[in-house]
């Protein structure tokens, strides 16, 4: 089967490379392929077109995919706390999102992170320009900030000796799932028990990359062709361990999801008009049922 990544080979998909390097899936009767992901990867399609039975996503994606008419469904999140966040230059005066006033601001527009901030008049006198995956700019100019994943762009800054803020758009209440394992509708409905072995083979993946990353990220190494490092990779999986298990969570709650929290991530994508309330409801988009001890 094929397990389509919504970007580049990363720390973020460390629990599915740990499984696979591990034999997880492999003890579990799964031949199991990774597709790297990109700039533009098309998640939603190529599962509704087969080409893959899962793939990787965040939780804010997958009500948009159910939105557009995609038979998407998240099974399990690795990431409660979403790395998103605005990096700033700590020479930059920027110490907090009341402060972005008077900057240039990197970012993908119309993504639902950036609707989040203008609603609650973050972005109000900021110029918004687009962002192409470097921090070149920001380096280059304290008055530019940009969009990133905590995981990532603070390591990249500090090799080129800048020192940042991090200012993580979770804290302002915006908090979609990250690293979530989608797959169909339909293939749940057709093989619910094939599922439930790739879920708790990934799960188990998961926990032992957040325990000891070593062998799943040096796969990762070997396929990722974007100039990763290993001291990037390291960095990365030490920060996902606090944000797959926030407040000092158990390692047995790694993957867990909750109504509520969908519940609070659609009507928030409701109120900023990413999606519409008649185009889908909460509960199409995930499934607790394979998340049962």
């Amino acid at each position: 089967m094929n397990v389509q990544l919504n970007w580049y080979p990363e720390s973020e998909h460390g629990g599915l490379y740990q499984a696979l390097t591990e034999g997880f899936y492999k003890d579990a009767g799964l031949e199991v392929s990774i597709q790297p992901g990109g700039r533009a990867t098309p998640v939603g399609p190529e599962l509704e077109l087969g080409r893959a039975q899962f793939a990787i996503a965040n939780a804010d994606d997958v009500v948009i995919f159910r939105a557009q008419g995609l038979d998407v469904v998240a099974v399990m999140a690795a990431m409660q706390n979403h790395p998103r966040c605005i990096i700033a230059r700590q020479d930059s005066g920027v110490e907090g999102f009341d402060d972005l006033a008077g900057k240039t601001f990197q970012r993908q527009a119309g993504r639902a992170f950036v609707e989040f901030l203008r609603a609650k008049k973050y972005l109000e006198n900021v110029q918004e320009v687009p962002y192409h995956g470097s921090i070149a700019s920001m380096v280059a100019d304290p008055n530019v900030v940009i969009q990133g994943y905590s995981c990532a762009e603070p390591l990249l800054a500090k090799q080129q000796g800048i020192e940042v803020n991090t200012l993580m758009v979770s804290d302002l209440g915006f908090n979609p799932y990250s690293s979530v394992l989608v797959t169909t509708g339909k293939l749940i409905r057709e093989n619910p028990a094939m599922v439930q072995t790739f879920v708790d083979a990934t799960r188990e993946g998961w926990k032992r990359y957040l325990t000891d990353g070593a062998k799943g990220n040096k796969l990762i190494l070997s396929i990722n062709e974007q100039g990763m490092t290993e001291e990037a990779l390291q960095f990365g999986a030490e920060s996902m361990v606090d944000l797959a298990m926030p407040n000092d969570a158990s390692i047995d709650t790694v993957g867990s999801m909750t109504s509520e929290r969908w519940q609070t991530l659609y009507e928030q994508l409701v109120e900023l008009k990413v999606v519409e309330s008649d185009k889908v409801k909460a509960d199409e988009c995930f499934t607790l049922q394979f998340l049962k001890d």
